[in-house]
């Protein structure tokens, strides 16, 4: 997967997302976590990341995070993030919100007549979202990739 930077911003680096190639990686098939399983039996099938992780390719972006605020729910500090933007948001979603200049991810929470950008890291506030902000929900995480600790 090439990720190509478009844009840096202060919460995230925006990437597009190259469909164009095939990316099939070995596939041991269903990992168990708890007793063992003869993993060895499926390394002849193939798995292509681009179209696991990729539903509408024209809309599929990448983001790595920067900062901490979605920290309670697994989203760290240089995480990719896969987002799309033709997903149509809904109350609770985590996205990658613009709002008055700045990119941010948070959980976008729908209250009535009110809107609130919510951390999930409580060292952070919610954003209350008001009419006079410039306010756009630019996409929906779909995924979190990873780098696991060693």
């Amino acid at each position: 997967m090439k990720l190509t930077r478009i844009k840096s911003k202060k919460v995230l680096d925006f990437y597009t997302a190259d469909t164009g190639l095939k990316m099939e990686l070995p596939y041991a098939g269903n990992i168990s976590a708890g007793f063992p399983s003869p993993a060895d039996d499926y390394m002849d099938m193939r798995l292509d990341l681009n179209r696991e992780l990729v539903r509408n390719p024209n809309a599929t972006f990448y983001g790595r995070v920067k900062g901490n605020s979605m920290q309670n729910i697994g989203i760290h500090d240089g995480d990719v993030l896969v987002i799309d933007r033709s997903l149509e948001p809904s109350n609770d979603a985590v996205a990658v919100c613009y709002i008055d200049g700045e990119f941010t991810v948070k959980r976008v929470h729908v209250e009535g007549q009110s809107c609130y950008l919510i951390p999930e890291n409580s060292e952070f506030k919610p954003i209350p979202v008001r009419e006079d902000n410039h306010f756009l929900i630019w996409g929906i995480v779909t995924y979190v990739i990873k780098k696991m600790k060693a």
